[in-house]
């Protein structure tokens, strides 16, 4: 197929053009380098050995937009473009609704406008907040506690309006938990701009002494150690369940929505202790007030994407700190190699 991927030099989108690549399928990128380096383009064809376009164009500009679709004619989008730390959200909410809903709106109206109505959407756990119920799964109760999850929300709504409206609309929406890791060459991984927001990456710059030490924030919460909970899941899990997505929806109509992590719940000080055993490095760390927007315990029900699309999690959480860690000790700066 003839794949068009908008954010596809960020994180999870490279991994996942990589995986399309490996796949047979033609790929085309759409981003306009806000959040990555145009390094991610040689470096997904390294290690591919395959070629790709690259479009620096961002996804709320129309008539760029158009442009790319008539150039390239893609049969299928997956959509990863989007702003994407809770923090900056909750500074910058104007900015995160423009660039990811209104963002959203434009690509999906030239989709519209040029009958490509085939896509996979990156939404995020984001969407359920504080979710009661744990486990979460799918058909919980929408409540996001930040501008971030809010967005997803949005356009979530907005695509399933989409295919109540038109039955030829095939739709994936694919809420995945926390990514760590990196493709096993170390040449691809997570390189955040300025502080990193998430922790895996925090843990890395500390490890290799790019930070001084680690900010757990909340050390009180009803938990094993009283600190947070998540579901960390590898990116190559989360490039494999977009891959899946694809297949489904080729053959099967209306709107698929499902959860992508592990099915298994991780303490902040748990993926410290597992970094610091696998990767034999120390991780200082202090333990401060909670940040606000984060919730204490969210980890998913991926069953659902088991039943539909044949998919599950294949890598530990010993496999996420060594790959993460190759990443890093490989481009101690990053993208950034002329530091």
């Amino acid at each position: 197929m003839r794949i068009l991927v908008t954010g596809g030099t960020g994180y999870i989108g490279s991994h996942t053009c990589v995986t399309l690549l490996d796949a047979g399928h033609e790929v085309a990128i759409l981003d306009n380098l806000c959040n990555s380096s145009i390094e991610v383009i040689h470096r997904i064809k390294k290690i591919s050995n395959r070629n790709l376009i690259f479009y620096q164009v961002d996804v709320g500009n129309k008539q760029a937009v158009e442009v790319v679709f008539d150039s390239f004619h893609p049969e299928v989008v997956i959509h990863f473009a989007a702003l994407k730390a809770v923090g900056d959200s909750l500074r910058n909410p104007l900015t995160y609704y423009q660039s990811n809903v209104s963002g959203s709106m434009v690509l999906f109206n030239v989709m519209q406008n040029k009958n490509i109505k085939k896509l996979v959407f990156s939404s995020s756990a984001n969407v359920y907040g504080d979710a009661r119920v744990i486990p979460v799964r799918e058909n919980v109760q929408i409540a996001p506690t930040n501008p971030y999850g809010q967005t997803k929300a949005m356009v979530e709504q907005i695509l399933a309006d989409i295919v109540i409206s038109d039955s030829e609309w095939r739709v994936a929406r694919l809420r995945y938990f926390n990514p760590m890791g990196a493709h096993e060459s170390g040449l691809i991984g997570e390189d955040p701009n300025g502080l990193p927001s998430n922790l895996p990456p925090y843990i890395s710059q500390v490890a290799v002494g790019k930070l001084e030490s680690l900010k757990i924030f909340g050390g009180d919460y009803p938990t094993p150690d009283g600190t947070g909970v998540r579901d960390y899941i590898h990116v190559m899990d989360l490039a494999s369940g977009h891959l899946a997505a694809l297949d489904y929806i080729n053959y099967e109509s209306g709107l698929l929505t499902v959860n992508l992590g592990t099915g298994r719940g991780c303490t902040v000080l748990e993926m410290v202790h597992t970094f610091e055993k696998v990767n034999c490095v120390k991780i200082p760390y202090q333990i401060v007030e909670r940040r606000p927007g984060d919730i204490e315990i969210s980890y998913a029900d991926p069953s659902e994407a088991y039943k539909l699309l044949g998919w599950k999690a294949r890598f530990s959480l010993d496999d996420m700190c060594r790959d993460a860690w190759r990443w890093q000790t490989i481009n101690p700066n990053g993208y950034n190699i002329d530091v």
